[in-house]
């Protein structure tokens, strides 16, 4: 008998249509087991389309904070101050004229645009140091609200952003940051 089912699958497992019928025998069974099994509700994405409508998980109405229809922030000046602009272009001069002055000479120089907690930060650095050595564009501003904002002023070997408050209305450079080119 062990013989007979030997050869018959041998047989069967030769030809292409042999294996074929058995690899549908085993897909259908799989099939049949998971349809076994299964509660009848579609657990996962099918090919059918549904008509269902879909859920709406959030007011379409409703600010996510994404984009922002109100326009940008406008930074306040005491009439008579120095625009942000006009004290980041001042802080960058000052920074880069950095060649043959004491440690204390540059830092003067920085004091009138600068906050005192940045001056207290500056204090004791060597200008030796200052990675650049001239102005070369305008600086761009952009206002975070209307007593903060972010400058970036390019130098010849990089870009210097800087952080301005004007808590009063008197813009200062509050804190400063360097991107080599």
């Amino acid at each position: 008998m062990s013989g007979i089912i030997a050869r018959g699958l041998n047989a069967l497992f030769r030809s292409r249509w042999g294996v074929a019928v058995v690899l549908a025998a085993i897909v259908l069974a799989v099939v049949g087991v998971g349809r076994l099994f299964s509660d009848g509700e579609p657990s996962s994405p099918s090919l059918v389309q549904s008509t269902a409508t879909p859920a709406i998980s959030i007011d379409p109405s409703e600010d996510d904070s994404v984009v922002s229809s109100e326009a940008p922030p406008t930074p306040k000046t005491i009439p008579g101050r120095a625009q942000p602009e006009a004290v980041a272009y001042a802080f960058a001069s000052a920074w880069v004229s950095h060649t043959g002055v004491s440690s204390q000479k540059w830092l003067d120089r920085l004091l009138p645009n600068a906050t005192s907690d940045l001056a207290d930060q500056l204090r004791g650095v060597d200008p030796a140091g200052v990675p650049a050595n001239r102005v070369v564009g305008r600086p761009t501003v952009a206002a975070v609200n209307d007593t903060l904002v972010n400058a970036v002023v390019t130098m010849n070997s990089g870009r210097l952003s800087l952080r301005l408050v004007a808590p009063d209305g008197h813009w200062l450079v509050d804190g400063i940051d360097w991107e080599a080119a």
